[in-house]
């Protein structure tokens, strides 16, 4: 019996069979591979068309068909050069949601952080649930704040030795974050001593996030202080986001909490990335 014959009648009696561009064949049925996309989608923000196909062993032609099936049901968002999860999506844009994951462990961070800051520095705050713990514990130190954040920009509100600048811009509303030309202009014109950034994740090819509206004002945030603190919990470790923002050599601390993995925690030590968990 001739190989084309034996793969004509387990695929009758199992899945079907597609033909890949190096000659092998996927034996995945749809309903494995829509499950396998969702559980990829659950652990990172955004995944690659080219790294799906590997991951399914499946042809481009058919990874195309299952987003555009998951985008209809509303799972994913199909985006260039692959699909995000919607889910995703709406938390990372949302502060509210932000703000209730995870507080214990971003209340210690951010006391943690505010611990590094000296009375007299000139400190950029970003946007973020867990940069908001760090200004609550910044409160009334006499320091000169600059930041992109109404909320954080609230914190200090009352104070009278905490200075507080913001960077005008466009407001994002569900964010309370202000990002665009203005924004990065005035970033481009001041210096730092230190930045304290949040991020939405963290893997070893680096910083990224899921919003290409803020990722020009981190990386002028970045580029005009001294010193690069970045506080995240341990939920941003692992998780790939859309765009890349930074490098991890471009950092010169990372915040996080005592959850953080032990695989995590190796993958630091071995890019030799200075952390603190709190």
């Amino acid at each position: 019996m001739n190989n084309w014959r034996i793969i004509r009648m387990v695929a009758a009696q199992s899945s079907v069979f597609c033909r890949l561009s190096n000659g092998t064949y996927s034996t995945m049925n749809q309903i494995e591979r829509h499950r396998n996309i969702l559980e990829v989608l659950s652990r990172q923000d955004f995944v690659d068309l080219e790294d799906l196909c590997k991951r399914l062993k499946a042809s481009r032609a058919t990874v195309r068909r299952d987003l555009i099936d998951l985008e209809h049901s509303r799972n994913i968002r199909r985006v260039r050069g692959g699909a995000m999860s919607t889910n995703t999506r709406e938390e990372a844009l949302d502060f509210r949601q932000l703000s209730v994951s995870c507080h214990e462990e971003k209340m210690r961070i951010g006391k943690a952080a505010a611990e590094q800051i000296e009375d007299g520095q000139t400190v950029i705050l970003g946007g973020g649930s867990t940069v908001v713990e760090v200004a609550r514990c910044l409160y009334d130190r006499p320091i000169q704040i600059i930041t992109n954040s109404i909320l954080v920009a609230q914190v200090f509100w009352e104070c009278r030795q905490t200075e507080v600048t913001l960077t005008g811009g466009f407001l994002y509303p569900r964010l309370g974050i202000q990002f665009g030309p203005i924004c990065e202009r005035m970033l481009h014109s001041v210096s730092a001593d230190v930045a304290i950034l949040g991020i939405r994740g963290i893997t070893e090819a680096g910083l990224s996030d899921s919003s290409p509206l803020v990722v020009a004002s981190i990386r002028a945030m970045i580029e005009c202080a001294q010193r690069v603190i970045i506080v995240a919990d341990h939920t941003k470790f692992g998780r790939s986001a859309m765009i890349h923002v930074a490098d991890l050599a471009e950092l010169d601390q990372i915040i996080s909490d005592q959850s953080l993995a032990p695989e995590q925690r190796q993958f630091l030590d071995e890019q030799r990335v200075s952390y603190l968990l709190a």
